[in-house]
């Protein structure tokens, strides 16, 4: 019997991204055993994975993590984050057999640096399954998965009366500045859709949050900071439609199959991380971009501002386009 240690250490997005990869290895080596390493602070992302075994977690020491990983013998590790943390790892755990997952980060830095695409026309999801091709593992089509616990699902009691029958999820927040809308174009798009909207975001994007719920705080519900990730997922569960940044929540929402409207910034769906339903799924999502834009993108990751000071990949976005798809998502 295979013993198999999965590592992806951060962040939301990227760990969802991770699960076919988790399942089809359970699925097509049911007798192996699999274990998965992440940061103690996103152990929630996989705790209720019924694929995985055991959950590793690297908190404070990373040589008793080490320790920990020493004991247990495996016979592979699928390394899908590749840094020089997980360097050591393999390095520490060196009879054990590795495969790396390739970030392409040269394809990446010439993309933002020179606006030349070199980066392969393949979702993230599907060179994640490369990195596991040797060991016979196929692509099932079935998409992402996000398990959310019994403990964390919601009830009518936490909604409003107004938001009981069918409301649209809008996503105000993200990991940086130059991902999200500005406060004035997420207040702009939520007067303007006439549907009742709940707010998600953390405890950072509450001021925001009650900013925007000002204009019709019976329409507009703020969640941001109220709920935690897995009850969060359940508000998006429990949603006609997502309007998301590039994400975490993006990608939960499309692991638990809800149409999604996506916005992007200073990211590209190019990269590789735009929703992913699996081949099998007939969900659909849209795209909100701003297209050759000379500067864009101008990062992988986000900025927490505008390196021109411009922001008009942002600012240039119409919000009636947004809502012109809001439109034509609910009459599906």
């Amino acid at each position: 019997m295979a013993k198999i240690l999965i590592i992806r250490f951060s962040s939301i997005g990227d760990i969802v991204l991770t699960t076919p990869v988790v399942r089809c290895l359970r699925k097509q080596l049911p007798d192996a055993e699999i274990h998965f390493l992440t940061k103690q602070s996103y152990r929630s992302i996989v705790a209720s994975n019924p694929y995985i075994d055991k959950i590793h977690t690297l908190g404070d020491s990373f040589e008793l993590m080490l320790h920990e990983l020493k004991t247990e013998e495996y016979d592979y590790i699928i390394d899908l984050h590749h840094n020089l943390r997980t360097l050591r790892i393999k390095r520490v755990l060196k009879n054990v057999k590795a495969f790396s997952f390739d970030k392409l980060n040269i394809k990446k830095f010439i993309y933002t640096n020179f606006k030349i695409n070199t980066l392969p026309e393949k979702h993230i999801v599907d060179r994640n399954l490369e990195t596991v091709a040797s060991l016979g593992i196929v692509n099932d089509g079935l998409g992402l998965d996000y398990f959310i616990p019994e403990k964390d699902t919601i009830t009518q009691k936490d909604l409003p009366a107004s938001h009981m029958l069918g409301y649209i999820a809008v996503v105000i927040g993200a990991a940086l500045a130059t991902k999200k809308l500005p406060l004035h174009k997420l207040k702009e798009l939520c007067t303007a859709i006439k549907h009742p909207i709940i707010l998600l975001g953390d405890k950072g994007d509450q001021e925001e949050g009650q900013a925007i719920a000002a204009s019709d705080d019976i329409k507009i519900y703020n969640a941001c900071g109220k709920f935690n990730l897995n009850e969060s997922a359940d508000l998006l569960r429990g949603a006609k439609l997502v309007i998301t940044h590039d994400t975490g929540l993006m990608h939960i929402a499309a692991a638990l199959q809800k149409p999604v409207i996506s916005i992007w910034g200073n990211t590209v769906p190019a990269f590789g991380m735009y929703p992913y339903y699996g081949k099998l799924s007939a969900q659909h999502f849209d795209v909100v971009e701003i297209n050759k834009l000379w500067c864009r993108p101008c990062s992988k990751i986000g900025y927490k501002k505008c390196p021109k000071g411009h922001f008009k990949c942002m600012e240039l976005i119409a919000v009636n386009d947004i809502v012109n798809m809001v439109t034509c998502q609910l009459s599906k």
